[in-house]
Parts: structure tokens; sequence; C-alpha cells
């Protein structure tokens, strides 16, 4: 095994050294090691090579997918007014918890995801069950990418094919394309699909200012937009709704590996604030003007909202993001079953024949277990809702919370127990238990809405060949 050579240990750009403090590559003349990854050569993948900018354009791309599409029916759900509190609500505590992923990695370097830190905190029951939920998460959300590439390939193609083949093809394009072993190098795309969505959704926000109605709206006779400033909902479907804005900022969990990839993790917290940024303008933006023009009527997803033209025009600019989306989707939950399989043996660097076995065997579990729960559940506002709440909100908030009470609750050398002190107990402590008052209630509501969909359609949704882009 060749080791790497002086000039990618001295250089940056080649490996990305970082001091150690910050869990990074501790390197020599001959030799470099990473916390997590170990010895890196030039016999495998650099896994340490995701700069500033690219590491900006995947949190960002994290965060800004399918999500968005729902987040104006969850202001026809709870009203102007009250979404945009819950969405900021929401955004603020998820910008903390992925502050406080790099600050529990700048103390523990040999953290790799969150299962990780789950051992650290609650040995080894808590890595089984955040690993287990983390892994599962992704494959969900990637299942839910899956069924976004067949709406939006049923409405460019006015249903040219059965839906179930739409689905099994985002599969095996899945699988292709997430076999990409490093984030690094997955960086340009990621800037393609970040231009891709959010151009559909411009589209589409200026489309539905300038038509004379909505798609699902009575296409005959008057017809004014019926929002509202503030709604009635159930409790369940308003906790629902939170939920599903949870799952627009439910990239959260991956912010563990991006994190380990960057050359230097020193810049992740800026990296952080330009993505929590971007992506809350954004979001509001398009909730409250979709959501204003169309009332009422507006679609989930919501790129279905313009008519049946600029749907077709929306998800044929959307399509190469929702790609993406399941490339990076099925490669989170494979590389961290890829990581906890050969960690700790030269096989995790090295380009041995059991390092691509390993690695093509966990992009194929995954990609095939979010096929088949994108075709047995295929309702796209539940499915959101369901994941967002049972484990969007136990992977986003309630673990970052104990991670600052692990870190800071028996401190006494770096700071006093004094207001400071005591107001990020109270947050911390807010954090878990509003996650858990979510993901209790908004798994209930989700569940419900499952239910209901099916008895409505007869149980006829799963693998079925039905035209799913005229849902609403």
């Amino acid at each position: 095994m060749s080791k790497i050579s002086d000039k990618q240990v001295n250089d940056p750009e080649a490996l990305g050294n970082v001091t150690s403090q910050y869990g990074g590559v501790q390197a020599s003349a001959s030799t470099a090691h990473d916390a997590v990854f170990g010895e890196i050569t030039e016999d495998g993948p650099n896994y340490r090579n995701l700069g500033f900018w690219g590491t900006c354009v995947l949190m960002m791309k994290t965060q800004f997918g399918m999500g968005v599409l729902s987040i104006p029916a969850t202001f026809d759900t709870l009203g102007i007014i009250p979404g945009v509190i819950c969405l900021l609500t929401v955004g603020v505590m998820t910008t903390w918890s992925i502050y406080i992923i790099g600050a529990f990695k700048r103390r523990h370097p040999e953290i790799y995801s969150i299962d990780d830190a789950g051992f650290k905190m609650f040995g080894v029951v808590g890595r089984e069950i955040l690993g287990f939920a983390y892994c599962i998460n992704w494959i969900f959300v990637s299942a839910s990418g899956m069924l976004s590439i067949s709406i939006a390939l049923n409405a460019t193609t006015n249903h040219g094919a059965c839906t179930a083949i739409f689905v099994a093809l985002a599969a095996i394009v899945g699988f292709v394309l997430s076999s990409v072993r490093t984030l690094g190098r997955m960086t340009w795309l990621a800037w393609a699909a970040l231009t891709s969505i959010l151009t559909a959704i411009l589209a589409l926000t200026i489309a539905v200012g300038i038509q004379a109605r909505p798609d699902a709206a009575p296409q005959s006779g008057p017809w004014s937009s019926d929002w509202k400033l503030t709604n009635n909902p159930s409790f369940p479907d308003a906790v629902s709704a939170v939920a599903s804005q949870l799952f627009a900022y439910g990239g959260v969990p991956g912010f563990f590996a991006i994190v380990a990839e960057m050359r230097d993790p020193k810049q992740y917290t800026r990296a952080m604030a330009v993505c929590q940024s971007v992506v809350s303008i954004f979001y509001l933006g398009i909730g409250v003007v979709v959501y204003y023009f169309c009332g009422s009527y507006v679609s989930s997803p919501a790129l279905g909202s313009a008519g049946a033209m600029m749907k077709k025009v929306c998800y044929g600019l959307a399509l190469p993001s929702l790609v993406f989306s399941v490339l990076l989707l099925t490669h989170m939950p494979a590389k961290w079953l890829f990581i906890r399989l050969l960690r700790d043996t030269p096989h995790l660097t090295s380009n041995t024949p059991r390092h691509w076995l390993t690695w093509l065997a966990c992009t194929f579990f995954t990609n095939i277990t979010a096929y088949v729960i994108a075709s047995g559940i295929p309702i796209f506002n539940s499915l959101i809702s369901l994941v967002g709440a049972l484990l969007g909100t136990l992977l986003c908030l309630q673990p970052m919370g104990c991670m600052w009470l692990y870190d800071n609750w028996g401190s006494t050398r770096e700071r006093k127990r004094d207001l400071r002190w005591r107001l990020g107990v109270a947050w911390a402590v807010f954090v878990v238990c509003a996650g858990t008052f979510i993901m209790g209630l908004g798994t209930y509501g989700s569940v419900r809405g499952i239910v209901d969909a099916y008895h409505s359609e007869g149980g006829s949704g799963s693998w079925s060949c039905r035209d799913n882009s005229n849902s609403t």
C-alpha cells in the first residue's frame, strides 16, 4: 500500500490538513491519519477533499430538496401568520442543532455520524437506536425522492409509462450515481442540482403570480384565492404540518458526514450560516407567495400548482435536482453502513476487492429498500409528514440538546454556571422536549393521514400504474 506523497501532505488542496484539535488529518512526511477514516493513501479515495463552497452547496442541497415543495401546503393548514412563525421557529432550532454538530465534532474528532455521538452519550443502546434511526430516515427520504422523480416523469411525459416503472427507473439511476464514494466528487453535480430546483421553484412562483387560477381550482366561473392569515386546524393536523416543515429542514443529520469530509472543518460554522440563511429566505418567500396566490388549491408537491403546461416546465426544470437528491440521500446511509462495516480496517481507504464489494453491496441495499418503501407508500404528503415526525425530530433536535448537555453540564473549568450557562441548559432542554412532543403527535397525525388516504383509494396505491402527478 503506497503512502501519500509529500506534496499531498503539505498541500491542503490535495489532502486538506487541519489541526488535530478539530478532528482533522494528522500528517507526517510520509503518511496521514484521520480520526475517522484512518490512514489516507494514494491507493484509495480521499475522503477529506471537500472545500468551503463545495460544503456550502452540499449543505444547501441536503436541506433544499423535496421538503420545500410541501411548505405552501403547511401554510394552508396553519394560515400564513402561524405558518411563518412555526417555520421561523423550526429554522432557529435546526440552525442551533447544526451548530452543535460542528461544536461536538470539534471536541470529539472521532465522531463520524450521529450513532457515534449516541455511543459517547448513552453507550451501546444510544449507538444502536440512533444508528438505526439515521439509516432508516435517509432511506425513507430517498424513497420520497424516488416518488418525486416518478411524479416529475409522469408530469413531463403525460403519464407516458406505468408509475411503477418510473419508480424502478429512479431506483436504478440512484444506485448507479450513489456509488460515487466521496462527497468531494459530488460538488459539481450539487451546483447543477441546486440551480435546477431553484430555477423550477422561481418559475413556479412567477407563474402562480401571473396566471388566472391554479390547476386544482375550478376552471370555470369566478374565482379568487382563499388564502387565510390564520386558520383553525385540528391539533393533530397542526402538529403534522409543523412536522412537514421540520422535514424541509430535515437534512440536519447529514451535516455529520459533511463536516467529516471537509478539508478544513474550521470553516464549518461559516458554511452553515450561509446555508441556513439562503434556505430560510427561499422557504419563506416561496411558501408565502405560492400559498397567497393558490390558497387551499395549492398542490403538494407544489410544482403542480401552476397549471398543466407550467407543471411540465417546472418538473422538467426540477428533474436534475430530484435525481441528485436520490443520489445524495442513498449515498448517506450507504456511506454510514460502509464505514461501520470497514472502520479500523485498511479496506476502508484502499481499493481492495473487499472495499468495492462492501461499498456496492451497501449502495444496493439502501436503494432496493428505498424502492420498496416508495412503491408501498406512494402518497407524497403523508410520507414526508411521517418521516419528518417519526425520524426527523429524533435526529434533528433531541440528540443535539443532549450533546450540548453532555459537553456543558459538568464543565466548570471553561465556564462558570452563570446566566448564559443557565439559558443554554433551558434551551437544550426545550429543544429535547419540543422534539419529543412533535415526534409523538406528528407521527399520530401522519399515520392517520396515510390510513385515510388508503381507505379513500381502496389500498390500490401500492405498486400502482396510476398517474401520481395529479395528486394535490
